[in-house]
């Protein structure tokens, strides 16, 4: 249990104290707690494998308790700003079903390879991908406080078009990033134990 892996597992930890402020309407500025807690919780993500990679620490603990922190943490926020209609249907819906689909494909894919020892490396994409995830899910987030408390005025719409377009660019990437990890990671299904796809070592964007 070395420090990057108490970070992801803090972070996990700080998931169900997000959802509670988040959805406790009788708590003054609860969705502003829930937001901070966000935010910290996704810098963290950057923080933990910066840490790891830096000083040699990357554990298999590490590997396991990284990607779930990273897509719990991603998952419950979008439920949760679906949930309450901040992010209205049919196309807060449709990007969700999209974002979440792509996670459990490119984790299927690498539990396949993992089981004839094969490394997939993470892709330019999904780390551009995860950068504009949480970007988009935070601005939301205010959204949804602007919504109890209506501080932002004539505003409200340029930051709501705001959070579409991010959460747009957002679902573009998540395309782009699970066809292109599919494609470029096909011969995993028909490939022989110990054959390796990259050298880079793997870690769950």
């Amino acid at each position: 249990m070395n420090l990057p892996n108490k970070i992801s597992l803090i972070r996990i930890i700080s998931i169900p104290i997000m959802v509670f402020f988040y959805l406790a309407s009788f708590i003054p500025y609860g969705k502003a707690v829930a937001l901070v807690i966000f935010t910290v919780a996704a810098l963290t993500d950057f923080l933990d494998g910066a840490i790891a990679r830096k000083r040699n620490l990357v554990t298999d603990l590490g590997k396991f308790l990284d990607p779930i922190a990273d897509k719990t943490l991603m998952s419950c926020a979008l439920f949760l700003i679906l949930a309450d209609g901040t992010m209205a249907a049919p196309w807060g819906v449709i990007m969700t079903i999209i974002i979440i689909a792509r996670e459990f494909i490119v984790t299927a894919l690498r539990q396949i390879a993992a089981t004839k020892q094969i490394v997939i490396a993470a892709d330019m994409w999904g780390k551009v991908k995860a950068n504009f995830q949480p970007i988009a899910i935070a601005f939301f987030m205010f959204i949804a406080i602007d919504n109890q408390y209506s501080f932002l005025g004539v505003t409200r719409d340029y930051f709501l078009w705001a959070s579409y377009i991010l959460m747009g660019i957002a679902t573009v990437l998540t395309i782009i990033s699970g066809i292109n990890y599919v494609v470029k990671n096909i011969k995993v299904f028909a490939s022989t134990p110990k054959e390796e796809i990259s050298n880079t070592q793997s870690k769950e964007e």
